[in-house]
């Protein structure tokens, strides 16, 4: 397998076919090679090595401002209306949590929004060509270097600049570099000769893309990538069809730049900084935190190997003792924590996640609780919710959907404190059994995942080994599904979306008891609806499967010849059932997203003829106030008798119309989605919905029973239709019976019931003596 640094090689070969632009002759840039790294640097000023501060640059813009002063949300304003003016259009953000892709969490760079699989092949989907948007990320990679080394973050904002499908549309390298060279020039204010571009490579992990990346620096901090789909890797590289680029700017690092203060986080976060500082009562030693500035810079927890040591040559060149670096230096390294992570919060919270001890909610937990161990360990009188507050206030000229979802993001972030100080009351004699005591990383761990004991609240630090461990646990990670069966691929005509229940079929292919037909009007199991059932000539039919574009028919006792005509007949009852428990399910997510809050999500369903069941995603059991209003809520959308409308449009189409709720059964790995709207709620699915045509069809909604299935998730288990009938017939049945066992009315089975069960306790104490 080649690797990257050996792709580099090869391109290095020829450094003025892949990195140089038009601009570096105009304006006076030269070519060097950086004697410590190897990669090649254009620069006007003369330097010996590159600007990258692995090989040995320092940070010259701290209390040294080169560029025009703005703040955060001006630079983006501003940026905003430079690409706009430059032929780009202005989209907003995609969420934070990347549910249109299967194999990743978190949006963790602007490209992700565009990038998609159709049948296993990524592919990019684009809703304008080329554009500009303020993309929100979230990384947790780097968790203890956040507040620490003042240039960290766990949620950042990554303005994306895109081209698509050059030479077609779109540009390429020269127009890149032209408007990244005008936009730091002439907006930021930057003198050009303070400009460096760095070569480098740009690869996906498998190779499948890749292409030259040249990096804009100015006084040693990296301000933007610019990244060029050139190749895939085949035995060599080939060019790819479609050539995209991929800039992604540091709005942070942009921010931290124009107006050169001590660390990122004192140009980014605003007066949210003022805020926390009065109201915990911080006074800052500005001179202290300066010296403090200049040493951090060079600070990595991944690059310390003794972070103990680290710390204490620090304070020592400092010339305080440890007790003036707590109140001076860790203290503002708290709070900086603090504010990122709630920042990320609310974003994560916004955009519908929820923490919890699993997935993706998992991170959210992680680093909710490291913010609320900082705010005891330092004594902070602050509140997570009220700062989300402050984010949400000073954030909302660029994002208002966070003051539009405040009160949500506080509910949740109240919940989870709830939680965190009952895990602490129950875990008590645990944590008293372990503080203190010098415990391995796996035992940490294991405290960590069995009761949810942070490092922290044994006294102990958490280590950048403790993280890297979790994280692995709980990457995501893309894992097929594979039926038992093994069969050759045999596409079938699928027909099923049609309201035919009798059809012909010629057998293409058998294989012990499953079937193969050129045409199938049987739906398979898929989007969490159960099989059609129902014969193929006498033989039953008993489940029906899609591997791929087969479609397979499992029988009992198979007399089918490959070759024969067959004639075939579908279950039709068990068919609408299925279906008006599946429009059904819809109404249920909608009705309980509109009654608990916004964080709710599909987790997980099953539709089949008895009863449905959909798990959604909250953080604790629901009242029977809530099952009440929910039911109460998924009736009326019955009774107002709104159309179901089914219509298959392209992803991009039905993310531009409806947004990103309509993945609620999880990414679509094909370029067309099948949209199924009733009322106001619209997803993508694939099942029987056109059955109907509209709400009433569904029938009454009964809500059956819900329960806690796991952290984070509550399952409602419901009925509709005949189905639901049926089962308020049998429990009357049943309560009439249990009345006349009793000799009572019917209204009165409670009190007789009760009066029973006391009687029985006392006569089972009196038997006990």
């Amino acid at each position: 397998m080649v690797s990257k640094s050996e792709i580099l090689k090869i391109l290095q070969k020829e450094p003025e076919k892949y990195w140089k632009v038009d601009l570096f002759e105009r304006e006076g840039f030269k070519r060097k090679v950086c004697p410590v790294c190897g990669k090649g640097f254009w620069s006007i000023e003369e330097r010996e090595h590159c600007p990258d501060p692995e090989c040995g640059e320092e940070y010259g813009f701290i209390g040294n401002q080169i560029a025009k002063k703005m703040s955060y949300i001006e630079v983006w304003k501003k940026m905003e209306e430079f690409f706009v003016k430059n032929g780009h259009a202005s989209i907003p953000r995609y969420p934070v949590l990347a549910r249109w892709r299967d194999d990743i969490y978190y949006n963790i760079a602007s490209i992700v929004d565009f990038q998609r699989f159709d049948n296993g092949v990524m592919v990019f989907e684009y809703p304008a060509n080329p554009l500009i948007i303020p993309q929100v990320c979230l990384r947790f990679n780097d968790i203890l270097n956040v507040g620490v080394t003042g240039r960290h973050f766990t949620a950042f904002v990554m303005p994306g600049q895109h081209a698509f499908n050059y030479p077609k549309e779109g540009y390429w390298k020269n127009e890149t570099i032209e408007l990244n060279f005008r936009f730091l020039t002439e907006v930021l204010k930057i003198p050009k000769e303070k400009l460096v571009y760095v070569e480098d490579l740009w690869a996906m992990p498998d190779f499948s893309a890749l292409g030259p990346y040249i990096e804009t620096f100015s006084l040693g901090l990296e301000l933007s990538n610019s990244g060029f789909m050139y190749f895939t890797w085949k035995d060599g590289l080939k060019e790819l069809p479609m050539k995209v680029v991929d800039v992604g700017w540091g709005l942070e690092r942009l921010a931290w730049f124009s107006n050169a203060t001590l660390t990122a986080y004192d140009a980014v976060f605003g007066d949210v900084i003022d805020k926390f500082l009065k109201k915990a009562g911080i006074n800052v030693d500005n001179e202290v935190f300066e010296e403090y500035s200049k040493l951090s810079g060079k600070l990595n927890i991944e690059d310390v190997v003794d972070f103990k040591a680290a710390r204490k040559e620090i304070i020592e060149k400092l010339k305080i003792d440890e007790k003036e670096f707590v109140e001076k230096i860790e203290k503002i390294q708290a709070m900086y924590a603090i504010l990122d992570h709630t920042r990320a919060l609310a974003f994560a919270i916004s955009d519908g996640g929820l923490p919890s001890n699993s997935g993706a909610g998992y991170f959210l937990r992680v680093i909710l609780r490291r913010a609320l161990n900082l705010i005891e360990k330092f004594g902070f009188n602050v509140d997570l919710g009220e700062i989300a507050v402050w984010h949400a206030d000073y954030l909302r000229p660029i994002f208002p959907e966070l003051k539009q979802n405040e009160n949500e993001i506080v509910t949740v972030i109240n919940a989870e404190k709830k939680k965190f100080e009952e895990s602490k009351n129950r875990n008590k004699r645990i944590i008293e059994a372990n503080y203190g005591k010098s415990l391995s990383t796996e035992e940490l761990v294991k405290l960590y995942e069995t009761y949810g004991i942070s490092p922290e609240e044994l006294g102990l630090e958490s280590t950048k080994e403790f993280y890297d461990i979790l994280n692995k646990k709980h990457v995501a990670s893309i894992r097929e599904k594979k039926e038992s069966i093994e069969i050759e691929p045999i596409e079938t005509t699928t027909l099923y979306y049609e309201p035919v229940f009798e059809f012909e079929a010629k057998v293409l292919k058998v294989k012990e008891n499953y079937v193969i037909l050129d045409k199938t009007h049987f739906f398979p199991r898929q989007g969490g609806q159960e099989c059609d059932r129902g014969f193929i000539n006498d033989c039953e039919v008993e489940e029906v499967i899609k591997i791929g574009k087969t479609v397979l028919h499992k029988v009992k006792n198979c007399n089918l010849k490959e070759g024969e005509i067959v004639k075939c007949k579908v279950d039709k009852e068990r068919r609408m059932i299925l279906s008006r428990h599946h429009s059904a399910t819809h109404i249920v997510n909608y009705a309980a997203r509109k009654i608990i809050g916004n964080w709710v999500w599909q987790a997980g369903s099953n539709v089949d003829v008895d009863k449905a069941r959909l798990d959604i995603t909250h953080f604790e059991n629901l009242s029977e106030d809530e099952i009440e209003k929910i039911e109460n809520l998924a009736n009326e959308i019955v009774e107002n008798d709104l159309p179901i409308e089914v219509n298959v449009m392209s992803r991009v189409e039905a993310e531009k119309k409806y947004g990103f709720r309509i993945y609620q059964g999880g990414a679509i790995p094909e370029r067309n989605v099948r949209i199924v709207k009733i009322g106001e709620e619209v997803e993508a699915c694939s099942g029987t919905h056109n059955m109907l045509k509209s709400t009433k069809e569904i029938g009454n909604i009964l809500i059956l029973g819900t329960k806690r299935i796991q952290d984070g998730v509550v399952r409602i288990e419901f009925c509709s239709g005949d189905v639901a009938l049926n089962y308020l017939r049998e429990k009357e049945k049943i309560l009439k019976e249990v009345a006349e066992k009793l000799g009572v009315r019917e209204d009165e089975v409670i009190e007789a019931s009760k009066k029973l069960f006391e009687e029985w306790k006392k006569e089972r104490k009196r038997l006990g003596k």
